[in-house]
């Protein structure tokens, strides 16, 4: 792949994850519920999906400071990297406990079929595995 495939991918992975956990915090901003009917795991006080808005949002600016070449790309996958590191600590920390939480009822199936988490923390991985494979060829 070329670094403008890479390019394009890490700009549809982030702003695919920024879209997806801004929704979340949106529903559970506005309307003071979790979207699909799940349980809101909590960070510091607050919903676990506005700190994985936070961070995905900043892996967005990153690939767009990158593709304006306003940072080089060896810097944009180093940011990434590090905060998609980050995200995947984060959100399988909660994957593991809703997964557990979900074990121990019975294993129900929420309305995505998996907690809203893990579809984060797959977002996560895949931009850190592209990030990381960039980094080769940047």
């Amino acid at each position: 792949m070329s670094t403008s495939s890479y390019t394009y991918t890490l700009f549809g992975l982030t702003l695919a994850g920024t879209l997806f956990s801004g929704y979340l915090s949106g529903v559970k901003l506005f309307t003071n519920t979790c979207a699909f009917g799940e349980g809101c795991p909590l960070f510091l006080g607050y919903p676990a999906c506005y700190f994985g808005f936070i961070l995905f949002f900043a892996l967005l600016v990153t690939v767009l400071l990158s593709v304006f070449t306003v940072i080089r790309y060896v810097t944009a996958t180093k940011i990434l990297i590090g905060i998609s590191a980050l995200g995947i600590l984060f959100a399988g920390r909660y994957v593991l406990a809703e997964i557990s939480q979900m074990w121990s009822s019975g294993f129900t199936a929420t309305i995505l079929g998996l907690p809203t988490c893990a579809y984060g923390l797959i977002f996560f991985v895949l931009v850190f595995a592209c990030a990381y494979k960039f980094k080769k060829i940047a």
